[in-house]
């Protein structure tokens, strides 16, 4: 099969992949989709997947480096990539992290373009409030502190309260 057909053929899969899941979609020039997955602990994932003349790319800005605990961060992250179905996380040159995977042309069809997304939404869901506690938890501890001063509402960080409460207080 020519390379153009085969990439063609991937094309097709995305599309289709993305219609019956009935996902968000850009698409910002052939080949590329960027794709909205809604989710419940990081509300939003974004997934850029872009079809290259041999491979499909799956790229998801995971979250920004850590301001404490690097090591521990990272090395977390890397343990949990062992585990991970066709992707990992890695990081850029500052430290930011992604969700990054690669799968051969050939191997791209709707049922694994719905898969791989799945893995997506999975890994950055139920990964991203113990990254935030292990690289964030300072920054945390002091937003918590700031919104009970100040009166504000704490429930999109009731995830954390075991960070900042004290025993058997709660601020709803």
């Amino acid at each position: 099969m020519a390379e153009t057909t085969v990439r063609e053929n991937a094309i097709k899969a995305i599309e289709r992949a993305v219609g019956e899941a009935e996902l968000e979609v850009e698409r910002p020039r052939e080949g590329s989709f960027l794709v909205t997955i809604p989710g419940t602990a990081k509300l939003k994932t974004l997934v850029w997947l872009e079809a290259g003349p041999h491979s499909l790319t799956l790229t998801s800005f995971f979250c920004r480096q850590p301001d404490e605990n690097h090591a521990g961060f990272y090395r977390w992250l890397t343990r949990r990539s062992s585990d991970m179905y066709g992707m990992a996380f890695t990081s850029d040159d500052v430290g930011d992290v992604y969700i990054r995977g690669r799968l051969p042309l050939g191997g791209v069809t709707v049922d694994e373009v719905d898969r791989l997304l799945g893995c997506v939404l999975t890994y950055s869901d139920e990964n991203f409030n113990t990254a935030l506690e292990l690289g964030f938890a300072s920054a945390i501890r002091k937003e918590w502190k700031w919104r009970l001063e100040r009166g504000h509402d704490t429930r999109n960080l009731r995830a954390f309260a075991h960070l900042a409460e004290p025993a058997g207080t709660s601020s709803d």
